[in-house]
């Protein structure tokens, strides 16, 4: 193993045992979960056809609010991704005419089109407008200009991206996005709250519900599956916008009470157990990284010692064939499809061609290690996930060989 590696693991053993005990917390909270539930093995059993009383379904739905600390949520095989999630619930809740306001700068890539394209159904072809409002420099909410927006009181959401997206700033903390709520509701007691928590859940002892959000959403194949929920994606919150949002996935006159899985629910169950683990093995990969490579002379974020809003580690590489290397070396390293050489492409959904390293046992699973880029300067590559600590090490050994 590399020197710098072992120097790493060194540098960074008093945050893994911080780490460690938020992932003790977790796992507390969703044990008590699954208990007051009473989560039995016939919930893992699948459904068929309209899926009318389905109890593994529903009891998953009770599970996820009991961890969040909500009045009900949507756990569906049938959301494809933590982008389908979100749109989900801005189309359940918004209508024609309202005000959407973020407070985090430019939502995600592939959120683009369904915010602004015109002539697809997106919010704007709905009359929905969407202004933003980026971050300071420091990773700070700019309470003067979201004041400004309040004071119109024209605003009917508020929109929060937890992670960094491909931005050059830190994720969010648990405390900033108490004292945004705290702040807007004061100003606006009807304002909607909406978190997209992609790449956050159990990432500290508390979700954004459990501080004033109203809404949150995200994929089940990233943080909150643990790397064994095969598919699917969650909205949770309060009770009446649920409501609405679920008849969106379904429609206004079925809404929770249809919608079947066949090949049965053990997996959610499971994925959802195993996440606070999983989640902590991540948040240690990525540290690991972060100390290694700030050694290296890369910029980094976040630096060992910073807070950590989520699972990602953005690496500057200021070289387009250094980030192509980079994602090719995390490439070799994974268990499945560790013979396939990435290269930068045409993505749907992304301005830049991307480059893409994910050999994962579900596809697309980002809590798996993986890591992306686009092909843009500064060449920044965002790594995260990693079910496993040692995996981890075995890739930050094999990139930094491959980028010296």
């Amino acid at each position: 193993m590399d020197k710098r590696v072992e120097k790493a693991l060194k540098n960074t053993k008093a945050i893994f045992e911080t780490l460690d005990k938020i992932a003790l917390r977790n796992q507390e909270k969703v044990i008590e979960a699954f208990k007051s539930n009473a989560v039995a093995l016939r919930h893992f059993n699948g459904t068929t056809g309209y899926g009318s009383d389905d109890t593994g379904r529903d009891t998953l739905r009770k599970v996820l609010a009991s961890i969040f600390n909500t009045e009900d949520a949507i756990v569906s095989p049938s959301i494809a991704s933590g982008t389908h999630a979100i749109s989900l619930a801005l189309f359940g809740v918004l209508r024609p005419g309202d005000m959407v306001l973020s407070v985090t700068g430019q939502p995600y890539d592939t959120l683009q089109d369904t915010i602004y394209k015109v002539g697809v159904g997106s919010l704007k072809d709905f009359g929905i407008a969407f202004e933003t409002i980026d971050l300071k420099g420091d990773g700070s909410f700019d309470y003067a200009k979201i004041a400004e927006y309040l004071s119109c009181n024209k605003v009917k959401m508020i929109y929060l991206q937890r992670s960094r997206g491909y931005d050059w700033r830190p994720a969010l903390s648990i405390k900033q996005i108490e004292e945004l709520c705290t702040f807007v509701k004061k100003s606006v007691p009807n304002a909607i709250i909406f978190c997209d928590n992609c790449y956050g859940e159990f990432v500290e002892e508390r979700e954004p519900t459990q501080v004033g959000v109203d809404i949150c959403a995200g994929s089940f194949i990233k943080n909150i599956g643990g790397g064994i929920a095969p598919t699917g994606g969650y909205v949770v919150g309060k009770s009446a916008l649920i409501e609405l949002i679920v008849g969106r996935l379904t429609s206004p006159s079925i809404g929770a009470e249809v919608g079947s899985y066949q090949p049965g629910y053990r997996l959610f169950y499971q994925g959802l157990f195993l996440a606070p683990h999983v989640v902590n093995q991540a948040l240690k990969t990525a540290i690991l990284f972060s100390s290694a490579l700030t050694d290296a002379g890369y910029e980094v974020s976040p630096k060992v010692g910073e807070h950590l809003g989520d699972i990602v580690c953005s690496i500057k590489l200021n070289d387009p064939d250094k980030a192509i290397a980079f994602c090719q070396a995390i490439q070799s390293v994974s268990p499945v499809d560790g013979f396939v050489v990435p290269e930068p492409w045409e993505q749907p959904g992304y301005a830049d061609k991307v480059i893409m390293a994910a050999g994962c046992f579900v596809q697309g699973a980002s809590i798996e290690l993986s890591c992306d880029g686009p092909i843009r300067p500064p060449y920044t590559v965002y790594l995260q996930g990693g079910l496993t600590l040692e995996h981890g090490i075995l890739a930050l050994d094999k990139v930094l060989k491959m980028i010296q």
